[in-house]
């Protein structure tokens, strides 16, 4: 490979040599120029969860009998802050690191748990503290080595076929976003195309519009492909708003703007409240008892764990840093990094940060190293003071990269063996249920589960690790936690 003119070792390029020489930016056949796109592609198509999480944590959440008992309600503008903060910070210790190109903000399935199952019972900041407790038992599983070895445990398989489960997972969620794809309010069928059938608003059509744009993009070869079909796709939603005025969803008409209208902001700077920085407590253990307490813990470590597990999986497949065996460098510090990511969230309350899947639209876009997640992680700390532009662009945009990331990652696809059927289920099972069941984690248990009984009634127990057994185990424990949290209420 060709030198790069940062290995030279006077002034400005003898810090840019060694910074390349840190991130194995060279080394990786990156460049200063795809790290930098990747990154911003990257926070473009993850800003919405500085909008979103708010809304999940904030004033649209949870049972407003809870809130007015429990004192329950965060201010939307608070959550907003410390989610773009704890977002940064975490995006770029994470990349300093673990020198991978995967971006952290508040994992969308533990923030919607904590708002609907758990703050009825406890206070936001008793919720709160029971994800530090969640964070801090992920780190020292990830410290001692547990961690990294049920990762390693995992066939080869299976992880292949978390990594396509992902990508039709992240397919999904971008036609669900983007209102391609709606539930039809019926039991047969339960999903539909757009309305009734048919594409009838203007948001989906820009998502329409968009994916063309990049798919084309791609098909070309063009370089920045996904960063230039957002922007342009941007720039066409909003010239569609200032004509058509169609205006914000809010939760209420389908028809609108997912989230966010794409408008120009009139205010761009504003300082953000971090007042809720340090606002957790450990009271759930008295308030609700000690047991139904380890019940919700235990519900948490089980999603963070396995989700991010899966995430990183399929992210280090997709930038080629994952060896045969489907592991890759510095594992244990991206796990522990990870865990400390939860504990960060809870002490913040913009609840646990997890890797994110919407890496895979930078790494589509060419990152390579954890620069990348540098990147994002400035980004996001610049969000705090620049809320009103996170806001610019719409989700139906983010939606239409997502879709073709995620068709980059189906096509590993053709490294399973689908000619044995031991094999061959298992993996269909973790393929099908993540996107089916809108879940990382469920796909992962299921497919683990299947694979330990299928492979050992077949006479092929002898290659299965005994860490696989024991997370077989938990995962059914994981599972059947209802009927559990039953028993131990009674």
């Amino acid at each position: 490979m060709a030198s790069s003119p940062s290995r030279t070792t006077t002034g400005r390029s003898g810090l840019t040599g060694s910074l390349d020489r840190y991130f194995e930016i060279s080394k990786r056949g990156s460049t200063w120029s795809r790290e930098v796109r990747g990154g911003i592609v990257t926070f473009v198509t993850m800003a919405y969860i500085v909008i979103l999480n708010p809304l999940i944590l904030g004033g649209f959440s949870g049972d407003q009998a809870a809130k007015d008992v429990l004192g329950n309600w965060l201010q939307n503008s608070q959550v907003g802050a410390v989610t773009a903060l704890t977002a940064g910070v975490m995006t770029i210790l994470f990349g300093a690191v673990a020198r991978l190109p995967f971006a952290l903000a508040a994992g969308l399935g533990i923030n919607s748990f904590l708002a609907v199952s758990v703050v009825k019972d406890v206070t936001w900041p008793e919720a709160m503290g029971l994800v530090v407790v969640n964070g801090l038992v992920i780190v020292i599983l990830a410290a001692t080595g547990l961690r990294a070895m049920i990762f390693t445990a995992v066939p080869q398989a299976l992880k292949t076929a978390i990594t396509v489960g992902i990508g039709l997972f992240i397919a999904f969620i971008g036609l669900v976003d983007s209102g391609f794809v709606r539930a039809s309010g019926v039991a047969s069928p339960p999903v539909q195309l757009g309305d009734s059938g048919s594409i009838m608003s203007l948001p989906t059509a820009t998502f329409v519009i968009g994916l063309i744009v990049i798919g084309v993009l791609m098909a070309r070869k063009v370089k920045g492909a996904i960063f230039i079909g957002i922007v342009a796709t941007t720039i066409i939603a909003i010239a569609l708003e200032a004509i058509f005025q169609v205006g914000p969803s809010l939760g209420q008409d389908p028809d609108k703007w997912n989230l966010n209208a794409p408008v120009l902001p009139s205010q761009i700077v504003s300082l953000p409240d971090l007042s809720l920085v340090g606002q957790f407590s450990f009271g759930a253990f008295s308030r609700i008892g000690v047991l139904s307490a380890i019940m919700l813990v235990f519900t948490l470590v089980f999603t963070n764990f396995f989700d991010a597990m899966g995430t990183m999986t399929g992210l280090a497949k997709a930038s080629d840093v994952a060896d045969k065996k489907g592991t890759f460098p510095r594992l244990r510090s991206a796990l522990i990094v990870e865990g400390v990511g939860a504990v960060a969230g809870g002490a913040t309350s913009s609840s646990s940060n997890t890797v994110f899947v919407e890496s895979a639209s930078g790494i589509g876009e060419g990152a390579r190293t954890g620069f990348a997640s540098v990147v994002t992680g400035v980004l996001f700390v610049l969000a705090m003071f620049f809320t009103p532009l996170t806001q610019v662009v719409p989700l139906e945009v983010a939606a239409a990269a997502l879709v073709i990331v995620g068709a980059l990652m189906v096509s590993q696809i053709k490294d399973i063996n689908w000619t044995e059927f031991s094999v061959a289920l298992p993996v269909f099972l973790t393929i099908i249920v993540m996107p089916l069941t809108y879940s990382i984690a469920n796909g992962i248990g299921v497919g683990f589960i299947s694979w330990v009984l299928i492979r050992s009634f077949a006479g092929k127990a002898k290659g299965i690790s005994p860490l696989l057994w024991i997370v077989a185990v938990g995962f059914a424990v994981y599972f059947v936690r209802g009927p559990i949290e039953l028993l131990l209420a009674s």
